[in-house]
């Protein structure tokens, strides 16, 4: 069975072909490189043995989609390729919706001409917005998002959900994730962000390797057991099994049609002083940081109800805590500058 996967080549898609070849599918990514290494790919391939099929090219380029689906035969696709930086959302939102939204709409373009019908989106927790209590279950109303970035996300769910009411072909699961750490236990894939990064944890592995001089800490002073914000953060690996989990169940699932929502995360909340401790504890690295004001949006906590997922995709978040930090920190000890050689 061959997937075609967008934003292949990017931190969540790269570990997620990466299962997808240990689990014997075939794999073509399709990526424009603008916040990702080809090295990553290079990687892939020499962790599991096998050949990946790389198209560099954007998502709204429906010409060079068009191309690859009838080059390679794809069965199903798995959509990561995405802008995805709450805060920069913000400043450039018309390029969040042209490359979020659009390109999500060429890609649908060119599947349906094409008949291909089976699409995993990577969606995100964001589109439960602020009004719904936690823990997130999929049954709540999608909610308001404070930024474009999860507008983005909230907008390709709707379009999803009339598709599906339009074509009794398609088939579609949204995952909602939670916040995604850690890297590959080889230490030889992980996190690689340009610029500064916008993430907890890179930012902690980068001042731990020298990178930074300290990190910002937004906040002591949330309803929370230290003050500090509370995210449900899930190793990386465990989310890209849940993407393999997702392909399995559309193909035991002939008969389904329609679009299914999953949350993948842990169901526990970790605060931001609590990731700080499992980091040094893990590494023996002390961590500089300041406190410094709340940033705009950030809400005091949330994480999933992953009941749904556990039960119908036979799959759940298996690698605690210091897995997570030891292997960012082996990820980041070994490549400080990430994948440039």
């Amino acid at each position: 069975m061959k997937i075609l996967v967008t934003g292949g080549a990017g931190y969540i898609g790269s570990h997620t072909v990466l299962s997808l070849l240990e689990n014997n599918y075939d794999v073509v990514v399709y990526d424009n490189l603008v916040n990702s290494s080809i090295e990553s790919i290079d990687r892939v391939e020499k962790l599991a043995g096998k050949k990946v099929e790389f198209v560099e090219g954007d998502i709204c380029d429906k010409d060079k989609l068009s191309q690859v689906f009838k080059q390679y035969k794809i069965d199903a696709v798995i959509h990561f390729a995405a802008l995805k930086a709450v805060g920069e959302s913000t400043q450039i939102p018309l390029s969040y919706y042209q490359n979020n939204v659009h390109g999500t709409v060429c890609l649908l373009e060119v599947m349906q001409k094409n008949e291909v019908n089976d699409f995993i989106f990577s969606s995100s927790a964001t589109v439960y917005g602020e009004e719904n209590d936690i823990p997130y279950v999929e049954t709540m109303k999608l909610g308001t998002p404070s930024s474009p970035y999860g507008a983005s996300k909230v907008m390709v769910e709707r379009i999803l959900a009339d598709l599906a009411q339009s074509d009794d072909n398609f088939r579609g699961v949204s995952l909602r994730y939670f916040n995604p750490i850690g890297a590959h236990e080889s230490g030889t894939i992980g996190e690689d962000p340009k610029g500064i990064p916008n993430n907890l944890l890179p930012y902690v592995a980068q001042v731990a390797v020298g990178k930074r001089e300290k990190l910002s800490v937004f906040g002591d002073d949330y309803e929370t057991k230290d003050g500090s914000c509370e995210r449900d953060y899930l190793h990386v690996m465990d989310l890209a099994q849940g993407h393999v989990a997702a392909l399995d169940w559309l193909n035991r699932h002939s008969d389904f049609s329609g679009v299914e929502a999953f949350n993948l995360g842990t169901g526990n909340g970790v605060s931001v002083f609590a990731i700080l401790k499992a980091f040094e504890l893990a590494t023996n690295k002390g961590i500089k940081f300041e406190v410094s004001p709340r940033r705009a949006g950030d809400l005091p906590a949330f994480w999933a109800n992953a009941n749904k997922a556990n039960k119908e995709l036979n799959w759940q978040a298996d690698r605690n805590l210091e897995q997570m930090m030891e292997d960012t920190w082996r990820w980041q000890s070994k490549n400080p500058n990430g994948y440039l050689v």
